[in-house]
């Protein structure tokens, strides 16, 4: 049994995805850039520069890094305003089930994801009090699939990776986790991944796993 779980937040704990592609939508529509749900699926699991940068791509556009800053935090005004809708009657009961379980078992929780706006979701939902430990794009520097958000978080939890579960709905975020040395968990598009060492269809299944 692992001492310690950490899970992705969007698309595993809650689903922002919608406010995200709303976003970077608006960007797109301005840049010209056509922008669907096709593209946005490029952008999963991705962190905010990186997945400007591959917008950017598919409009073959060049910009200059303060042009790109600009666009980002614009991106983040129109997403964060977007969060502020978020209540916590957006997490399934399933969800909160499953991590008051988890604690029963005295399992460690975590969440690492490479959003710089995770723990305003976590406020905003009411699942901030069922986390040990947070690790997201705040203390960072490289984004899935670099392991470096899983390994910080194993640290924050006081575990060794070997210690630890994954649970990731984006495939860079399973890559992410083995490339770390975690057991790897994946949910919803990640549950068709080959890499991934264990998948579930619902966040309860968890619970037979670990």
């Amino acid at each position: 049994m692992k001492q310690g779980i950490i899970f992705d937040l969007d698309g595993v704990l809650i689903s922002t995805d919608e406010m995200h592609y709303t976003a970077w939508k608006s960007i797109a529509d301005e840049l010209g850039i056509p922008f669907g749900r096709k593209e946005n699926n490029l952008l999963r699991g991705v962190s905010r520069m990186a997945s400007l940068d591959i917008i950017l791509g598919l409009g073959n556009l060049s910009l200059t890094e303060e042009e790109k800053q600009n666009l980002a935090e614009r991106k983040n005004d129109r997403y964060v305003s977007l969060l502020r809708s978020l209540t916590p009657e957006a997490v399934t009961q399933d969800v909160r089930d499953t991590l008051i379980k988890l604690k029963r078992r005295g399992i460690k929780t975590a969440v690492g994801s490479s959003s710089k706006n995770a723990k305003l979701i976590l406020k905003l939902t009411g699942l901030a009090e069922y986390f040990d430990a947070v690790s997201d794009g705040t203390n960072i520097t490289k984004s899935k699939p670099d392991p470096e958000v899983f390994l910080k978080g194993a640290d924050y939890l006081g575990l060794s990776p070997q210690a630890c579960a994954v649970v990731e709905d984006a495939v860079a975020g399973i890559d992410s986790a083995n490339a770390g040395g975690f057991y790897s968990i994946g949910i919803g598009d990640a549950a068709s991944y080959e890499k991934a060492d264990a998948k579930i269809g619902n966040i309860g299944e968890l619970l037979s796993i670990i």
